[in-house]
This record gives C-alpha cells, structure tokens and sequence, in this order.
C-alpha cells in the first residue's frame, strides 16, 4: 500500500488516512484505485475515513474516476471526512455529495477531522 494510504489510531480508534494532497493528476489516478482495493477489502460499514485533498490536481477525469470509487466505497464507510476541499472546484464538491448520496464534512485541520470521526 502507498505510504499516503494507510490506517492511524486516533483516541482508540482506527481511521483510514489518504492523502492526495499536492499530487498531480496521474498520481490521483493511481491513489484513488489504491483506495477504492483497500477499502473493498474491509468489512462493511466499518471504516471512519479522512481524506487530504489540499493542492489536489482534480480535473474532469479525476472527478469522475472519484465519483465512481465513492459510489462504490459507500458500503464500507461508516464515517468520513474530508480536508483540503477549498482548493478544490465547489462544484465538484457538491457533484461528489450528489452523485455517491453520502455527505463529506470538511474540516480545516487535521485534528479537528479525527475528532469529529471518533465523536459517538
């Protein structure tokens, strides 16, 4: 698994952090198959999730490869949130909440994410 997918512990809890901060547009191609195979090989609605997309390259073809890997992570994610997304083109952020049916709370911070994932 690429270093910028992985599980951290936040207060007892396990999230899956994905960073696709500053990556460019073929990067984001191959992270965001790396994170839809992670994800699929979790149990369903099990995961809380926090997504960096600060300085991200999102274009056309990113936002549709990642509309499609978020319809089909819905099963597993039983939380997430996301940083970074003023960077990214609001109407692309909306599309992304319309198109999966799921709702992605935005943080400026880092910790204030994880805290938000770990709230019962």
């Amino acid at each position: 698994m690429d270093e910028r997918i992985g599980f951290i512990s936040h207060k007892g809890k396990s999230i899956l952090w994905i960073d696709l901060s500053h990556t460019s547009k073929a990067e984001l191609l191959i992270l965001i198959g790396q994170v839809q195979q992670t994800m699929a090989a979790q149990p369903r609605n099990s995961l809380l999730v926090l997504a960096d997309f600060n300085e991200a390259q999102i274009d056309k073809e990113v936002a549709t490869e990642l509309k499609r890997v978020l319809v089909l992570d819905r099963p597993y994610v039983k939380k997430a949130a996301w940083l970074g997304t003023a960077s990214m083109p609001h109407v692309f952020y909306e599309n992304f909440k319309s198109f999966s049916q799921r709702d992605f709370p935005t943080f400026e911070t880092r910790e204030e994410g994880l805290e938000w994932l770990v709230e019962e």
